[in-house]
């Protein structure tokens, strides 16, 4: 059975303190609620160490928002792989719509991200989409076959089954405007077929793919209740347990 997943990206946000305070309340609604998905945050990168901290038994998922292509090296600011690894992360977002828009990265970066992050047991979580101006010129399937195919169509059938795909309609993150739950799956649908062309449908069936445009907790249900769409990733409503308990509580 394919993952279902509720993951919270922070983005840059939360002083110490309140991110301390943010992964207490989740780590204490963890443990005091029965969850039918798995909870993933990906905080910024300060923080890392210590959500594994208090995370100590693994209840909550800790991702990077992001991780160099580079194993290491003169890169001043980037964060590596091994690093990820040796404080036991569980993964890392790829390929974000905002590093592709802030930072330039392009499909053929997230590919060498994502292999290197598998190779050090890593999950990567490769995030596409298209714009607002390719959506309204009917190029939405294009864009994101091409997206799909030089970020992952390097890796053998068992790697693809570890990376987790979210599909975020750019021009549905933090402007209000959400995908409705027929486009979402269409698109979902889209690229698990994509994915069986090359590796086949035992193992499209297998990988997870979360919607992440505008997820809100009176919306949550009838998105995750598509057939293709396996969970979202999280943006604004993350950073609140009230709106996030109520998100991860559609799959109840």
């Amino acid at each position: 059975m394919r993952r279902k997943i509720v993951a919270g990206n922070w983005k840059m946000n939360k002083n110490v303190i309140d991110a301390q305070q943010l992964m207490i309340q989740l780590l204490s609604y963890k443990n005091n609620n029965t969850t039918n998905c798995e909870v993933w945050i990906a905080p910024p990168s300060l923080y890392l160490m210590m959500a594994k901290d208090i995370f100590e038994k693994d209840e909550i998922g800790v991702f990077s928002q992001d991780m160099s292509e580079h194993e290491s090296g003169a890169y001043t600011g980037e964060i590596s792989a091994d690093m990820l690894e040796s404080i036991d992360v569980n993964g890392s977002l790829i390929g974000h719509s905002e590093r592709r828009q802030y930072h330039g990265e392009t499909d053929s970066h997230c590919n060498r991200k994502i292999k290197l992050a598998l190779d050090k047991g890593l999950i990567p979580v490769y995030c596409n989409g298209e714009t607002l101006e390719q959506r309204k010129a009917g190029q939405h399937f294009e864009v994101v076959k091409n997206q799909t195919e030089v970020a992952l169509f390097t890796l053998s059938a068992e790697e693809i089954k570890k990376v987790v795909i979210a599909y975020e309609p750019v021009w549905a993150i933090g402007t209000g405007e959400t995908a409705t739950p027929e486009q979402a799956q269409e698109i979902h649908a889209h690229i698990r077929n994509i994915i069986a062309s090359k590796y086949g449908q035992e193992v499209a069936d297998e990988v997870s793919i979360l919607y992440g445009g505008s997820v809100k907790p009176d919306n949550a249900k009838e998105i995750f209740s598509q057939p293709d769409i396996d969970g979202g990733l999280i943006g604004g409503a993350a950073l609140k347990l009230e709106d996030f308990s109520k998100i991860i509580e559609a799959f109840n």
